[in-house]
């Protein structure tokens, strides 16, 4: 019986019969099918191979000429390296054209520029809806005020400014609001980067770009002629931050209304820093009051109280009336005229020395001091030294000196403009003629240009050189010694003189508890090179100062901070406070010439000097203060030198001024100027705090 599932036998044989049949036949299929693609894949790969490696010969050969090329570059030939010839050169970014040039500080630092903006007008005769238009323009320009645009919108006129200065995306919004009548027109705007830094200095220009004020004023006709050369001052804008937060800080410390400061080339009277407070941003014009325009270094006539009787102790120098070794003069008891009284605060009572005059600042010992050489030659001396004349600088804005008539200057007009009073000056009369003092004896114009590097400006001698030595020295003796300590800065060697004069009212007459105080002088006095004025404008007394407003506590310090500041600035360097040689060339002592002892009662008549007061004589009685009987040290028949003294000028003969013509005169029928009245002892006795704030002296 068969098996439906075994496999067939014959099946089987069958298989294996056709099998080698087809292998046979699928492999001449194959062979016929993929003979010839071969064939070509083939020669494609041949041909991409040649191309390929001639490809990397190219690159093989420009890889090895950057590496030949480097290598020579930095082995071969390191130090001369070639640089690719540029065939067109960048050519630099126009600047904008201006109409006005720039106007720089001495270092090339911006103060005043133009730049070109974009201005808005309309034609209020297009303009269908004022209302509608200006609510619109609004929303664009929220700084302008819609009332005021529907105005400018309305009326019959053809042209009204809207805007005079559009920035660029502003500009964009008022073309996209597409409004008919609305027009734009280039034009230039004036811009002052440093904001209210020497604002009184370069002034200010109008919405046309004419100048109203300073050096845009002065300088109006050149800064248009030619636009594209920038003007350069003197100013240093260093010095001039300095300054000016020097004395910002010394009106908000006393409470003062204002203040005042200038820096000057003692050499060539260039102007470094020039500050007037309160003052205002000098973009802005419009928002600034009649104080802050005002210019107090220039246009502010001050009584310049005692820091005029350095030009008094250097008449005297100079006319040989007196010397700084010889000289004493007497401070032990008032100058009187009629119902007027002079007198000194905090006075020594006695004989004082020439140095002791300025140390101490006397006003009985420099109205003494001026006397021996009288009022005309006072007079002279003044108008020789500038200060009876208007300064001439480069802005328009400068006052003349309120001095009394030549035919009026009176006796009693020089014992006060001895020491301050009875004349009004600026500022900048002030330090222009104590660096006359200082420099050597040459009086310069003050300037605000730069001058070129090595340049020896002209000038006018007035004084010698041998006074203006002497004259150093004494100033140095203020700091040293005197009233002016707050202005010491070690290694400057400064020297200068404070003053304190009391404020007129508007009808005459001296006004109570206000006053200006000063400071000015010069560094290092070894060999000058700056000066400087400080002034504070009505101070008062704080915690701080013991009560006082007097320069010495007010203005004195503010000078130190000033210097402290701006002397590494300029390039000085400090020197050795103890540097013998230096003290030596920049001292002297308060008393050159030691009085010989009081005679005793065995002592022969001819030894007492001739004209003198008895040492027992009590001086008058002044009012509101006790009765004291001063020591009064005679005077010398034969100067003594003390030793070690520095060697000045020889002893000259003096004028002689006997006591009783002084008394005759003292009591003439000459009318007291309103200067004498600051020193007036009459008025009945003031508090006590009033009683230690002055108005023709100061204290340390």
């Amino acid at each position: 019986m068969i098996d439906p599932a075994a496999p067939d036998p014959n099946a089987t044989i069958a298989y294996h019969l056709r099998e080698p049949v087809r292998a046979a036949r699928v492999a001449d299929y194959r062979a016929t099918r993929t003979g010839q693609p071969d064939l070509a894949r083939r020669a494609v790969l041949e041909k991409s191979r040649g191309r390929l490696v001639l490809a990397a010969a190219g690159f093989g050969m420009l890889f090895g000429a950057v590496a030949l090329r480097l290598t020579f570059a930095t082995v071969l030939d390191p130090r001369e390296p070639r640089r690719m010839p540029r065939e067109v050169a960048s050519a630099p970014a126009p600047e904008p054209v201006t109409s006005r040039a720039t106007i720089t500080d001495r270092n090339g630092e911006i103060l005043a520029v133009s730049l070109p903006v974009t201005a808005l007008y309309a034609n209020p005769r297009q303009i269908e809806n004022p209302e509608e238009v200006a609510t619109r323009l609004s929303r664009v320009l929220p700084q302008l005020e819609r009332d005021r645009l529907v105005g400018r919108l309305s009326g019959n006129r053809q042209f009204s400014y809207i805007a005079r200065a559009l920035t660029p995306r502003e500009k964009q919004l008022v073309n996209d609001l597409g409004i008919a009548g609305l027009y734009f027109e280039e034009s230039e705007r004036r811009y002052y980067p440093q904001g209210r830094a020497a604002v009184h200095v370069l002034g200010n220009v109008d919405v046309d770009g004419t100048g109203l004020s300073g050096m845009e004023r002065y300088h109006d006709e050149r800064l248009r002629a030619r636009p594209q050369e920038p003007l350069r001052t003197s100013i240093d804008i260093r010095v001039q931050l300095a300054l000016r937060d020097a004395v910002e800080k010394a009106i908000q410390d006393f409470s003062g209304i204002g203040g005042a400061g200038v820096v000057l080339d003692i050499n060539t009277a260039e102007v470094m820093a020039m500050v007037s407070l309160p003052d205002y941003d000098a973009g802005d014009i419009g928002a600034a009051t009649p104080e802050q325009r005002f210019n107090r270094v220039t246009v502010g006539t001050y009584e310049p109280g005692s820091t005029f009787k350095l030009l008094t102790a250097a008449a005297a120098l100079e006319y040989g009336t007196a010397n700084v070794y010889t000289s004493s003069f007497d401070a032990s008891r008032p100058i009187r005229f009629g119902r007027f009284t002079i007198t000194d605060y905090k006075g020594k009572n006695r004989w004082i020395t020439f140095p002791e005059v300025l140390a101490y600042s006397s006003n009985l010992g420099a109205a003494h001091m001026a006397q021996t050489f009288g009022p005309q030659r006072q007079r002279e001396f003044l108008q020789r030294m500038g200060m009876l004349s208007r300064q001439q600088i480069e802005i328009t804005e400068t006052a003349l000196p309120m001095v009394p008539p030549a035919s009026g200057w009176k006796e009693i007009n020089m014992f006060t403009i001895s020491y301050g009073h009875g004349i009004a000056v600026t500022p900048l009369h002030v330090v222009t003629g104590i660096s006359a003092v200082a420099n050597g004896g040459i009086l310069r114009q003050p300037t605000l240009l730069a001058q070129p590097p090595g340049t020896r400006r002209e000038g006018v001698r007035v004084i010698s050189e041998r006074t203006s030595e002497t004259m150093r020295r004494l100033m140095r003796l203020v700091v040293t010694d005197g009233s002016g300590k707050g202005a010491n800065v070690p290694g400057y060697f400064v020297g200068g003189k404070t003053g304190t004069a009391q404020k007129t009212g508007p009808r005459g007459g001296y006004l109570p508890n206000k006053r200006i105080a000063a400071f000015v002088g010069a560094f290092p006095m070894n060999a000058p090179r700056y000066a400087l004025y400080v002034m504070v404008d009505e101070p008062n007394p704080n915690a701080k100062s013991h009560g006082y407003a007097t320069a010495g506590w007010v203005a004195a310090p503010a000078a130190g901070t000033v210097i402290s500041r701006i002397a590494p600035v300029l390039g000085l360097v400090p020197e050795d406070p103890q540097n013998p040689e230096i003290v030596a060339a920049t001292s002297i002592p308060l008393q050159p010439g030691r009085p010989t002892p009081r005679p005793t009662a065995s002592a022969t008549p001819a030894v007492r000097p001739a004209a003198r007061p008895a040492a027992t004589t009590t001086p008058p009685a002044m009012p509101g203060r006790p009765v004291t009987t001063p020591a009064v040290s005679p005077r010398p028949a034969v100067p003594q030198t003390a030793p070690g003294a520095p060697t000045l000028s020889a002893p000259v003969p003096l004028r002689v001024t006997e006591l009783e013509v002084m008394r005759q005169q003292a009591v003439s029928r000459v009318r007291f100027s309103m200067a004498a009245q600051a020193a007036t002892l009459d008025p009945p006795a003031v508090s006590d705090q009033a009683s230690r704030m002055p108005s023709s002296h100061e204290a340390r």
